[in-house]
């Protein structure tokens, strides 16, 4: 495990040193990695610090007024990207090349804004599991495998790369970060592109926002996962109001971890799981049916794509 006080001194000397003079922009998802890289930044380089925000189009629900929110005092900017984004995938249903192409639109974009002030350094909460799921040929995080080759920074800074989640969580208790953000559930870089297989569509990232909702607002506060999610998997036949419906498969996935590296499905409940099913499939005209997942990680990834 980690050292948090020599860690945390140790990272922000070498942001400073990185960053020099130069003003530097950090890629703020709000979750606890990038979190965690903005308050050790904030404390290191002050000022030189811009934090920016990309609202993909493909976050969760309400979670661009969330980060508007909690990170106010730091001045956040907001880029609303998500028209961007849905067309540069538009017609696109490989995994690999879905994630590739929203590394390189995330770099694209923060090459842009960064350009309006000056800054030449990126920020970013790379982790340890990213770099090895990465380099291992098992997918492609847009942080890392996703990133394009060649960018207009100077020089890329990841304090974080050689920690795992668990450790992660620890810097920011140690670094006062508030519980919501210090044990916030993992959500992926790509955002929820990567819960629906296949090509992604306005539709179906509306659909699975709001599926993730009821999953969340059901397990989270009662089974405490590691990473609770829903993914649309494909469709099937279903009956709605005595019409017959050829509607969205969602499969509902909840895992404990300590890491990210191996996980285990969470046993879930059965009247919990029909609960989540009739609401979905009642709130959710396009869905006909609900699945819950439980292949363990591994042989299965945690997330879908």
């Amino acid at each position: 495990m980690v050292r948090t006080e020599q860690f945390i001194q140790k990272a922000k000397e070498e942001i400073k040193k990185a960053a020099g003079e130069r003003k530097v922009v950090i890629a703020l998802s709000g979750g606890v990695d990038s979190s965690v890289c903005a308050a050790l930044a904030a404390e290191a380089i002050g000022d030189q610090l811009i934090p920016i925000y990309v609202d993909t189009g493909l976050m969760r629900k309400g979670e661009t007024t969330r980060i508007r929110e909690a990170f106010s005092h730091i001045g956040v900017i907001v880029v609303d990207a998500g028209d961007e984004f849905l067309e540069a995938l538009s017609g696109e249903s490989d995994p690999e090349k879905k994630r590739k192409i929203i590394g390189e639109k995330f770099i694209r974009i923060f090459e842009r804004e960064a350009t309006k002030s000056g800054a030449t350094c990126l920020l970013q909460g790379t982790i340890y599991p990213d770099c090895i799921e990465s380099d291992g040929g098992i997918k492609s995080h847009h942080n890392v495998g996703g990133m394009p080759p060649v960018t207009a920074f100077e020089t890329v800074i990841e304090p974080l790369r050689d920690l795992y989640k668990d450790e992660v969580r620890q810097v920011a208790e140690a670094l006062g970060l508030p519980a919501e953000i210090a044990h916030r559930m993992p959500f992926p870089g790509p955002g929820l592109s990567v819960r629906v297989i296949g090509e992604v569509s306005r539709e179906s990232i509306a659909i699975v926002r709001e599926a993730n909702a009821i999953v969340e607002e059901v397990l989270v506060e009662k089974y405490r996962p590691w990473q609770c999610l829903a993914a649309l998997v494909g469709r099937g036949t279903g009956v709605k109001g005595d019409n017959r419906l050829f509607g969205w498969i969602v499969s509902v996935r909840a895992v404990n971890s300590r890491d990210g590296m191996t996980a285990d499905p969470i046993e879930i409940a059965y009247e919990d799981l029909s609960f989540i099913a009739s609401r979905i499939t009642a709130e959710i005209a396009e869905v006909s049916r609900v699945v819950y997942d439980v292949t363990p990680k591994p042989p299965a990834t945690i997330e879908y794509e």
